[in-house]
Parts: structure tokens; sequence; C-alpha cells
């Protein structure tokens, strides 16, 4: 039952509904959290796609909540380690940001976006030591 609800909004999300798609990501998480037949894939996807809908509200600090919940519940997924490495990162968090995408590369080597985010996230670091530094 949650799968097929899920699905629907996932496909919300995609139409950029996004007070639906999270008005059902919260449905499937609260349903999720008691009911332990639940799949854990999906409890973990729904709070990833939850936490990207604050983020499209620049909410950051609770789309970082939301990923972190989606670690805590499948911590092989790599997507939400990568997610909240982009809010880490944004935030100027940038040795806790490459933590994220060092972890993203551990579970999966071929994800592209995080070796580029690494790389960056190292160069905005040295930057902002250069600037802090006055040098």
């Amino acid at each position: 039952m949650e799968h097929s609800l899920l699905e629907t909004a996932n496909a919300e999300l995609e139409r950029r509904q996004l007070d639906l798609a999270e008005d059902l990501y919260g449905k499937i998480i609260e349903r999720c959290t008691q009911n332990s037949k639940c799949r854990s894939e999906d409890l973990a996807t729904a709070y990833n796609n939850r936490g990207q809908i604050k983020y499209f509200r620049v909410d950051f600090y609770e789309a970082m909540d939301d990923y972190t919940e989606a670690i805590k519940v499948s911590p092989n997924f790599e997507v939400p380690y990568y997610n909240r490495g982009l809010v880490l990162y944004r935030l100027g968090f940038f040795d806790e940001a490459i933590k994220d995408f060092q972890k993203v590369l551990e579970l999966n080597p071929q994800f592209e976006d995080a070796k580029i985010s690494i790389k960056q996230s190292m160069l905005d670091r040295e930057e902002k030591k250069k600037r802090l530094s006055g040098i």
C-alpha cells in the first residue's frame, strides 16, 4: 500500500505539486513509523524526497533533518548523503559537506556529481580560509 502511495507522491513531486507531494510524503512517513511492515527503502525515499521539497523552499535545516532521517532508515542509500552535502555546502559547512560527498562515493564510486561536489567544496573551503586570514 505505502509503495503505491509513494509512487503517487513521486508523481506529484515530478509535476512540481509540492504541497500535495509533501502531504503525501508526510502520510507515508507517519504510517511507516507506526507500522513496521513498511519497506525501509520506501520510508527513506519519502524522507529524502520530502527533504527535496524543503530544499526547494530554502528550508535548509528542515531539509537536512529529513535527509538525516533517510540516512538513519537506510544507511546505504547514497542520495540523501549527497543531498545533505549540498545543503551543507550551500551553508558554507565545507568540511561536513566533503564528508557527506565522500560517503556517497564510498557507497557508489560512479556518482559523478559527488566527485564534482567534493572538488568544488575543497576549492571553496580554501577560498574561505584565504578570505578569513586576509591573504
